[in-house]
């Protein structure tokens, strides 16, 4: 009996194969491929979020990237644009107050001396979490010394502020000139009236000028320390040279002999 019962399953499992039916083993298997790990080993498997087509937000891109908030971005952005160039094409006074607060947003100098002050303030020196300084003494004398001003090389003054309006001229038997206090170097290069000359910016919005130079040494938006050398003086067969010293406060050059000693 048990013989004939299973011819009756083979011949039944051959008219599904000439049909194209599955069998009962194979669509135990095409059922288990459509099964997650958790129900086939009540394991769970968290969703990962690698970028490619398929994966993510539903749409073939990243979670954390959206493509309609990137596209309002760049459509932002050419609006921007295109409302600087009318505002700046188009000469009605309706659009003097665009114009100018562009202009001040394009023109006004950043403070780089000031932030980098602020930066070191509140978090220190680079290395400050290896080499802690702990002794109060050096800390207390390092501020006296920061309230002082460097001279940038000790001489004569040939030509005083009241000759030109702007900076004076100091003879000196010094090979090179130094920062009167730190800052942040935001020119060095050719002018026209005072040669090869380096512009530092300082914590407190003044800037102070080094010319008629015979080189620079330091780079641009390099941060120095109070008394380093910024570049050499030009010096004669006698070894004096000239260099050009100014301090600018705002819009305005102020006297150096009022608050430096050259001599």
């Amino acid at each position: 009996m048990s013989h004939r019962a299973d011819e009756v399953r083979k011949r039944i499992a051959k008219r599904k194969r000439d049909r194209g039916l599955p069998n009962e083993n194979e669509l135990s298997k095409q059922t288990s491929l459509f099964m997650n790990d958790e129900e086939k080993f009540g394991v769970y498997s968290p969703p990962t979020y690698e970028a490619g087509p398929g994966n993510g937000n539903g749409n073939g891109g990243h979670p954390l990237f959206s493509t309609e908030v990137f596209i309002f971005k760049l459509l932002l952005s050419a609006v921007i644009v295109l409302v600087t160039a009318i505002a700046f094409k188009n000469g009605s006074p309706l659009f003097k107050e665009v114009r100018s607060a562009i202009s001040y947003t394009f023109e006004e100098e950043f403070q780089f001396a000031a932030v980098s002050t602020w930066y070191r303030d509140k978090f220190g020196e680079p290395l400050a979490l290896f080499e802690p300084k702990n002794e109060q003494s050096s800390e207390s004398g390092s501020e006296t010394q920061s309230a002082q001003l460097s001279v940038p090389a000790s001489g004569k003054v040939l030509e005083s502020f009241e000759d030109n309006g702007q900076g004076i001229m100091v003879e000196t038997d010094l090979p090179s000139v130094e920062a009167m206090n730190e800052g942040i170097i935001i020119e060095a290069g050719e002018k026209a009236d005072t040669g090869l000359t380096i512009v530092l910016q300082h914590a407190d919005g003044t800037k102070s000028w080094y010319g008629n130079l015979d080189k620079v040494d330091v780079a641009l938006y390099d941060f120095v320390e109070k008394g380093k050398e910024l570049g050499k003086i030009k010096l004669s067969e006698n070894q004096k040279g000239t260099y050009y010293f100014a301090i600018k406060k705002g819009d305005d050059f102020i006297d150096p002999n009022q608050v430096i000693q050259f001599e």
